[in-house]
């Protein structure tokens, strides 16, 4: 496994990072047992950086969490959460809030601090109130010495560089914004690398567009996106490949990107993810792929208020 620093903060995470909201049932009922397995087996092989929310699950991620590394040594691993969402339209940015927010989510996980406390998904509040009181408040949080960095994660990136250009911030998430359909996050990287901002990335396939499986119902691409990402999908497997290999290789691949996020309550599932860690996308089949989906490449959707897309 390769190791990166994130931004100034001098953490060393692994390329690849484990994704907790699967532990949250999410995306689809999980058996309980496989999928504390698959947070051991991650951290057997390597994967050091741990991303999760209360909102996952409705806290339900952080339980498991909490389960699955009883007995792991606190310094084996690099903890994130998130406060501010915690339900589908549930948001709350005040001070308050987010600090008693950090201290349930350390009851729910057993653990004594996280490494690195994130605003969840920036663009359904009020980006004012997260550069005045929510960033602030959370300092103090680390100043407690319950946290030790602080980050925003989101999907609009101009939310993201909107804060991060006003307030220090130690780190952004960004989601679906460098994959195979979409790599609008190289264009802001320049900017956080400039202020120390460490970049994470999460959802190389695309919360399933690039999948052999096909994105769920729920996913808010349009028609011709998803099109699009089932025909590149056709086209790896007529070459006998497999989509979700190239997207998380090839989204691995810059440097300047920390961490890439990947989540799966299935140790088969994350195995595979961390066997992919140590090789390159084919060359050739990528350049196909990325003509495939050049009729709508880094094309969007909508999130969060209509001000802050």
């Amino acid at each position: 496994m390769e190791y990166r620093v994130l931004g100034n903060t001098g953490l060393k995470v692994s390329v690849l990072g484990y994704g907790a909201s699967s532990l949250g049932a999410v995306f689809r009922e999980i058996n309980e047992e496989d999928a504390l397995q698959s947070v051991r087996v991650s951290l057997d092989m390597g994967i050091n950086f741990i991303d999760v929310s209360p909102f996952y699950g409705l806290t339900r991620a952080e339980v498991m969490l909490g389960r699955a590394l009883a007995g792991v040594p606190r310094g084996n691993y690099v903890m994130a959460t998130k406060v501010g969402r915690y339900g589908a339209s549930e948001f709350d940015f005040s001070a308050g809030r987010v600090t008693a927010s950090v201290d349930e989510s350390l009851a729910r996980m057993k653990v004594d601090y996280v490494d690195l406390i994130q605003c969840h998904d920036i663009e359904f509040g009020n980006l004012d109130q997260i550069v005045e009181e929510t960033i602030p408040a959370l300092r103090k949080v680390c100043a407690a010495g319950k946290a030790r960095f602080v980050g925003v994660t989101g999907f609009p990136l101009a939310a993201l560089k909107y804060v991060t250009d006003r307030v220090q911030v130690d780190s952004i998430l960004s989601y679906c914004h460098y994959s195979l359909n979409n790599t609008r996050l190289e264009g802001f990287i320049p900017a956080f690398k400039a202020s120390g901002v460490g970049v994470i990335s999460a959802s190389p396939l695309s919360m399933g567009l690039l999948s052999n499986r096909g994105a769920p119902p729920w996913h808010p691409a349009s028609p011709d996106i998803r099109e699009a990402c089932i025909r590149a999908a056709e086209h790896c497997r007529s070459k006998g490949a497999d989509i979700a290999k190239l997207a998380v290789q090839m989204s691995l691949s810059n440097p300047d990107i920390a961490c890439t996020v990947v989540g799966s309550a299935s140790s088969a599932n994350m195995r595979e993810n961390i066997a992919w860690c140590s090789g390159k996308p084919d060359p050739e089949l990528l350049a196909e792929v990325r003509e495939i989906l050049k009729p709508v490449h880094n094309k969007i959707w909508p999130s969060g208020r209509a001000e802050n897309n």
